[in-house]
């Protein structure tokens, strides 16, 4: 906390006034950046373009971006709004109509390709012409998986079919097991009450490393 509080030109009680924890600080990082991410991708116009702005995303904001995908699976994360998820499914929606529920597994497909990509760009230290492919191959891989998506009518997959009660984007009702309920991010809500508070510095983690 003190690390913290030398990064942010403040004093480590003052951390402790608005958050209990190291927990708190990352789950203040990780809904800035959702925000932040969500408001990038409601500038774009088609998926192509939300896809490309993701990726320029992740790479001006390349710390905050890692620790916004640290455990995603796992509460308290888990529980969380997931705002740009939602939005691009609606656009796989908007293209390929029916639910955005319906399209989840592709949509699911789409973001393991950007975030892989991302990672790459971002672990690999990428630059120059390099970096220029691998985004537009990425965008590539996107606009063939959605065109054979809509081809196939969303028939052709692999594995099991999507369970039911496998659900992600939809904050406390998400569920990645039989044993969860609705309404998991209770418990993990009251324990963050005072990360939710106004905070008296502004965090760094969330500026381009």
């Amino acid at each position: 906390m003190r690390g913290v509080a030398k990064a942010a030109s403040t004093t480590t009680p003052t951390v402790y006034e608005r958050y209990n924890d190291r927990d708190d600080i990352l789950r203040a990082v990780r809904m800035r950046t959702r925000t932040e991410l969500f408001a990038a991708l409601t500038r774009t116009r088609s998926l192509t373009q939300a896809c490309q702005r993701y990726l320029e995303f992740a790479l001006e904001h390349r710390h905050a971006y890692e620790v916004l995908f640290d455990g995603f699976a796992q509460p308290p994360s888990l529980y969380e709004p997931w705002p740009s998820f939602n939005l691009m499914r609606l656009r796989l929606a908007e293209r390929l109509g029916g639910d955005p529920r319906k399209h989840t597994r592709l949509m699911l497909s789409l973001w393991s390709l950007m975030h892989g990509t991302a990672m790459h760009l971002i672990r690999g230290g990428v630059a120059g012409p390099l970096r220029a492919q691998m985004i537009h191959s990425c965008l590539d891989g996107v606009e063939a998986i959605v065109v054979q998506a809509n081809r196939t009518k969303g028939k052709a997959y692999s594995g099991p079919k999507w369970p039911p009660n496998l659900i992600l984007g939809e904050a406390s009702h998400s569920k990645v097991s039989d044993g969860e309920t609705d309404g998991g991010a209770e418990s993990s809500g009251k324990r963050s009450s005072r990360s939710q508070r106004k905070p008296a510095f502004r965090l760094r983690a969330s500026s381009a490393g």
